[in-house]
This record gives structure tokens, sequence and C-alpha cells, in this order.
């Protein structure tokens, strides 16, 4: 298995940042968290709103959650509500069913952790999220 360093917290979250500044994305927020969820590095650009540390994280950690990306998170949200109801009561409200939290695979593809952002339009930050892992050197899994 492959460490979720904070170097490669950091790496994940500059090449999220450079890959907002080529599609001319809003600011955005960068929550990474390793496989158990907890939080390994955040960073807002200049201009995020304030809630985008929760935002943010909050996708990443639907993602863990559930062990699929927010994109098909979201998918059960509108087609199962009562499940995510259920998830979101149980996590505490820390699950946010938006796509943009991606699942963050090794080589052997475990399952390492996940980047949530926000910022943007859902799209946008699942597109940005996955630059980010795959220029540090791991597999994106949107679900």
């Amino acid at each position: 298995m492959t460490a979720l360093t904070l170097e490669k917290a950091k790496h994940i979250i500059d090449a999220a940042f450079a890959k907002g500044a080529e599609l001319k994305l809003k600011p955005l927020g960068v929550s990474v968290l390793d496989a158990g969820a907890h939080l390994v590095a955040f960073q807002r650009q200049d201009g995020a709103s304030f809630l985008r540390p929760q935002m943010s994280a909050g996708k990443a950690y639907g993602a863990l959650a559930i062990g699929m990306g927010s994109r098909r998170v979201e998918a059960f949200a509108k087609e199962r509500p009562h499940l995510i109801a259920g998830i979101s009561d149980v996590s505490g409200g820390r699950v946010l069913p938006v796509v943009g939290g991606v699942l963050i695979r090794d080589k052997a593809g475990a399952v390492i952790g996940a980047v949530g952002i926000s910022g943007d339009t859902s799209d946008n930050d699942e597109a940005a999220a996955i630059a980010g892992i795959e220029a540090a050197g791991f597999t994106a899994d949107p679900g």
C-alpha cells in the first residue's frame, strides 16, 4: 500500500489549483483525506467562500464512506434519498452528496484516500480533483 503523505497531498492540491487556473475556474477549496477520512491537507484559493473547507471535505468524506466517487453518491441521493439521509445521520452530517469527491487509488488499486473540491461547478470541481490525483502519480476514481 502506498501512503498518502503530506507531500503527496500538497502535490495534489497544487496540481488541482493549476488545472483550475488552466480552466479559468472560480476560486477553489481542496481537501485531501486519507483512507480513514482524516484530513491530510486543505487549502483554499484567495476569494473562495468561507464554507469551502466543510464542503470540499464533505464531498471526499462521502466518497470514502460509500466507497465510490461522489458522482455515484449524488446519483444514489437522487435514486435512494433515504439511504443518503441515513448515511448523513450516522456520519453526523459530514456527507455532501455532490459531484466533486474523487477516490484516490494506489498502483495496486487500493483506496488510500479521497480528494474533495468545491468552488466552481461540480463537474469542474471533479475535473480539477482528477488532474490533481493523476499528477501525484495515483489513479483517480470518480465513480
